[in-house]
């Protein structure tokens, strides 16, 4: 079994309210992914295989990494958030917020909803999320050498949840700390992967790239 690393996506439109609107990075987001590149280069970095999902954000993200031609796989794709925030205003009467810092009290309540299947026809299941996370994770932990997965922060913090037996309560305080191009790394002990490393940010930590060290 090899250690995965997974990383979050750069900065996105952070002024969309729907998934296609929201799905490209921003300049920000560029260069937030190149200065990790850089980083991951100067330190000897070696992760003999790359993935993605096929969302947009993924792949632009990797591309400024300098990785042109990850594997990509739709299975490490985003929940689909804004939808669920439709579903739940429309179902529960639950406004989905006009400013980011509404999100630290929505997403929790969106999160033990959708857990509980309390909202009627999701597009996904939790149980498909969790079930999808954990597969392919599986999968790529059963490969040669070291990989590295850019992702999203809901199936990062999914991971965390599986690897950490976390509640949908948790699961959603560790998703709204989860930074742009952060990194996690998930190492096989006893069998399991574990959490060996969690939001780390080592290009952004320089005083003139603390600007740089965004949530969404």
């Amino acid at each position: 079994m090899s250690h995965i690393t997974l990383i979050r996506h750069g900065q996105a439109n952070t002024g969309a309210r729907d998934e296609a609107s929201y799905d490209r990075l921003s300049d920000l987001g560029h260069q937030q992914a190149a200065w990790l590149g850089d980083h991951l280069r100067s330190t000897g970095s070696h992760h003999p295989r790359v993935y993605c999902g096929t969302l947009r954000r993924h792949i632009e993200t990797a591309a400024s990494m300098g990785f042109a031609d990850p594997a990509q796989d739709a299975r490490l794709n985003e929940m689909e958030y804004f939808t669920l925030a439709e579903a739940m205003r429309d179902q529960h009467g639950l406004p989905i917020p006009e400013e980011r810092e509404g999100f630290v009290d929505h997403l929790p309540k969106v999160f033990a909803a959708w857990a509980k299947d309390e909202i009627a026809d999701p597009y996904e299941s939790w149980a498909s999320f969790e079930t999808r996370t954990q597969a392919c994770l599986e999968e790529i932990a059963a490969g040669d050498g070291p990989a590295m997965v850019v992702t999203s922060g809901g199936l990062i913090s999914m991971a965390m949840r599986q690897a950490m037996g976390l509640d949908s309560a948790a699961m959603a305080r560790v998703t709204l700390a989860i930074m742009n191009t952060s990194m996690h790394r998930l190492f096989p002990i006893g069998g399991h992967l574990s959490p060996v490393l969690f939001n780390a940010v080592p290009h952004l930590e320089a005083p003139d790239r603390h600007f740089a060290q965004t949530h969404l």
